[in-house]
């Protein structure tokens, strides 16, 4: 999970266990959210909520998709992701 200093989140994965890897949220999207001046200077939190030495891809990918439910990250309010169309109760 990604959080940004706006405090929106992003949920992705990472199969490269690159530490400077971010995932790949649109840059697009966050852009709105931050004025030319706050993009000079920002915090970006990467923090890791499950991890597996032997998970298939497919498993890591249904972690995701509990992950992004759980957070409601797919929520414009709260998050970054945009599949898993958010559903209002």
């Amino acid at each position: 999970m990604k959080v940004y200093s706006n405090r929106k989140i992003h949920i992705g994965i990472d199969l490269t266990d690159s530490i400077n890897y971010f995932g790949s949220a649109n840059s697009k999207l966050i852009e709105k959210d931050f004025t030319r001046e706050q993009r000079k200077d920002f915090t970006i939190r990467r923090e890791i909520l499950w991890e597996s030495e032997f998970a298939t891809e497919e498993k890591v990918n249904r972690k995701e998709i509990e992950y992004i439910k759980y957070y409601n990250s797919n929520n414009k309010n709260i998050g970054y992701n945009q599949w898993l169309k958010f559903k209002h109760d």
